[in-house]
Parts: C-alpha cells; structure tokens; sequence
C-alpha cells in the first residue's frame, strides 16, 4: 500500500502514524471506529489491525476507485469481516449510522472539516477519540494562505480547541493529528 502511494502520489497517513493511530486504537480497546474520508484503505487496515476479529471499522469514501483499491488489499490481508465499506459522503454516512463509536478519524476534504466537530461528538462515546489528520496542513495554517481548505483547517482548529465536550492536544507527527478526548 505504501509502495502504491508512493507510485501513485496518493496521500497516506503513513507508517508512522499509522502504528500510532494502531497504538491509541489498542490503548482504549476500541472496537467501533470510524473513518471521515478513508482514501483506499491504509488507516483503515491499522485500526481493523486493532479492533481484532470481533471489532467493526466503517470505511467511507467518496471514490469508487479508492474503494475498488481498497477491497483489493482488504481482501489481501483477510480483513473482509472487520471492515465495511461505504461509498458517499462520510459525514452523512456517520449521521445514518446507529450506535456509538469508540474512535471517529477524520480526513475528508479539509474545508468540510468544521462541519464534523459536532457530528463527531454526538456519535461518540465518553471516552472516545475523534482523531483529525493534517491539522499543521504542511505549514499553511501559519502562511498567507487563504485557500477554502487552509481557512478550513485554521477554523476546524479553532472551534475544536474552544469545543467544551473534548479536550484536545495537536501532535505534530507527519502533518499534525489533533486527538480530542470526549469528555
């Protein structure tokens, strides 16, 4: 997956975060994640890799070629029960889908951003961790930047940290992660 990423310039967490994103799923014993936006698959092999066999991932994405991918590698490492794929909007899908979540992760198109926080918040349990990936957005939240998806993130950032219902910390790995507590 990696390897394809590189080829293909698609944007991945990365081996990095990703055993970082396995060690906080593991660390709260989820079983029911999430994903906002889940590409062709990579974050979501790292939490199903900690769900275990009776956890559940939900993948979303808007490409039915990222989701053509993604089943592909799915298969490969024998994931088909854990994780269910759904195409369309992830934000909406989240909406639709009933129960609470242990870990919502967070990467669809950064200026729809914003419009997570309280969807994320209402669909997790106490506890829980909404994770957001590419919060530091390669430098472009401190430049002149006005693009929709840098002012996305600038203001993504600024109502999650003033959120009453989560206690946040930003760890700059890779592009920076926001990890924010349910309270």
């Amino acid at each position: 997956m990696e390897e394809m990423a590189r080829e293909k310039n698609i944007p991945i967490v990365g081996r990095q975060v990703g055993s970082f994103l396995y060690q906080l799923a593991i660390t709260i014993n989820a079983k029911r994640i999430f994903e906002l936006g889940s590409a062709f698959g990579y974050s979501a092999y790292w939490f199903a890799k900690a769900v275990g066999i009776d956890g559940q991932v939900y993948f979303t994405d808007l490409s039915k070629d990222n989701i053509l991918l993604a089943k592909d590698f799915i298969k490969l490492v024998g994931f088909e029960e854990r994780i269910h794929i759904h195409f369309g909007d992830g934000a909406l899908i989240l909406d639709e889908s009933s129960g609470e979540f242990d870990i919502i992760f967070n990467d669809i198109e950064k200026e729809d951003y914003p419009q997570v926080i309280d969807r994320a918040y209402k669909k997790l349990r106490i506890g829980g961790l909404f994770i957001t990936d590419n919060v530091l957005w390669h430098g472009r939240v401190i430049s002149e930047d006005k693009s929709p998806a840098t002012e996305g993130v600038r203001e993504f950032t600024k109502l999650l940290m003033s959120h009453k219902g989560f206690y946040t910390t930003i760890v700059p790995i890779r592009d920076g992660l926001s990890i924010s507590v349910k309270l």
